[in-house]
């Protein structure tokens, strides 16, 4: 293959991968418009109790799947996390059905929406980071992605098609269906990785039990193990870090895009048009990112520049925001910033847990990815609720991010670093 380097018995695996990643986030995107419009129509101004419900949901699941991995062998548990959501899915059907259309089941279905896709994407990479090589994440990982924006790209088509004839409703079967085919390759990638001899090396956590390193067992430690990893762990925490400040100004940019939409059109149906043209703008860059520049970017620049080029750029977003705070400029920005986030940020992040021990690529990367990740969510919503009390406005909000995208980059240049430094040590000791 010309646009990425093949290496024997890797391409059915790339291609499951590939198609894992594409039904997650198809599923997850037929979603979004519903979820993003009930965030909107609910008061941008309520928007931090909803991320803070959210936290709140993340801190209640988080020791539920560290007690299940803790119970039950790799091959077991990660199917099990998606037929659980499966099971939500048509729990939220059957009350859409019943007529049943409550404030509060629109505000469960925001809260529930948003645990959801970070839970099943956070599995996903757990088990990427799992099965290959750092040599490996390097050169397919960026393909892998690739899987996932073009399910970001079919989903809000499917949803645009069907919504009328199907009915909105239904389309949540359709989601069903699309965690029921990454059971199916969870299977067949776990098939793959035994056929291919020992799983690649990992760096066993100090304080692991031997059978951490075993996929036919359980992971060591009990529900909140990963906690406890993450604490021990100056690495570990360092990405904790550089989730919060992602998640930070991230938030800043959501909360501003809330309010420029809202000011600009007074029609939900408008609204929703704009973000599912956003997504689609967005995941059409993004994808082709992906599959020509990804793989090529991280080999050139190393994995550490990789990682700072996004919050350098990002910066430079928040700069014109903070000049000239209107639509045109924030819709530049967010699609620029999703759009490198997923193509290149993502993938990069994601080759940070690649040299960990398995106990930490499932226990403390769960936690990073969801309570971590809603907890930077939740205290900067209020956050910046505060500013805005003060007297701030969108530009002046904009100008403070600035210099906090700075430190951002300089924090994901010394990750990448520390990174490549592990992975040189383990192919020393392999």
């Amino acid at each position: 293959m010309r646009l990425v380097k093949l290496e024997q018995g890797e391409l059915p695996a790339l291609c499951w991968a590939f198609s894992y990643f594409f039904a997650l986030l198809c599923a997850y995107y037929i979603l979004r418009p519903m979820r993003d419009e009930m965030g909107i129509a609910g008061g941008v101004e309520n928007l931090q109790w909803l991320f803070t419900g959210t936290f709140l949901a993340m801190l209640a699941a988080v020791p539920l799947f560290g007690w299940v991995t803790s119970r039950y062998a790799r091959r077991q548990f990660l199917p099990l996390v998606y037929l659980f959501f499966i099971v939500n899915l048509l729990i939220f059907y059957l009350l859409f059905r019943s007529g049943l259309t409550h404030a509060w089941v629109a505000r469960g279905f925001f809260i529930w929406t948003s645990v959801f896709n970070l839970f099943i994407v956070s599995v996903f990479w757990s088990f990427m980071a799992d099965i290959f090589t750092d040599h490996q994440a390097k050169r397919l990982f960026g393909v892998v992605a690739a899987g996932g924006t073009a399910g970001a790209l079919v989903g809000p088509v499917l949803t645009a098609t069907l919504a009328i004839p199907l009915g909105p409703t239904n389309l949540l079967l359709i989601s069903a269906a699309g965690l029921g085919w990454a059971v199916l390759c969870i299977g067949r990638l776990s098939t793959w990785r035994s056929r291919q001899g020992a799983d690649p090396p990992v760096r066993r956590a100090d304080s692991a039990n031997l059978r951490s390193t075993k996929p036919a067992a359980g992971l060591a430690g009990g529900a909140l193990a990963g906690l406890r990893l993450i604490i021990a762990s100056p690495y570990l925490l360092g990405i904790c870090l550089l989730i919060l400040i992602y998640t930070t100004l991230s938030t800043f940019l959501y909360f501003q895009q809330a309010q420029i939409i809202r000011d600009s059109f007074a029609d939900p149906a408008q609204r929703t048009t704009l973000f599912a043209a956003m997504d689609f703008a967005a995941n059409a860059l993004t994808i082709v990112i992906q599959v020509f520049l990804t793989g090529r970017m991280v080999k050139t620049l190393g994995l550490a520049w990789t990682l700072a080029l996004i919050p350098v750029l990002l910066g430079g977003g928040f700069l014109l925001l903070g000049l000239s705070p209107i639509l045109g400029v924030l819709v530049v920005v967010q699609v620029a910033r999703r759009a490198g986030n997923y193509a290149l940020m993502k993938p990069a992040r994601e080759m940070l847990f690649v040299v960990l021990s398995r106990e930490e690529k499932y226990k403390a990367k769960n936690i990073i990815d969801t309570v971590i990740y809603r907890s930077g969510d939740a205290v900067s919503a209020w956050a910046y609720a505060g500013l805005q009390a003060l007297g701030f406005g969108l530009a002046a909000i904009a100008l403070i991010a600035v210099p906090l995208a700075g430190f951002w980059a300089c924090l994901c240049y010394r990750l990448g670093k520390m990174q490549e430094t592990r992975a040189a040590a383990m192919e020393v000791s392999s």
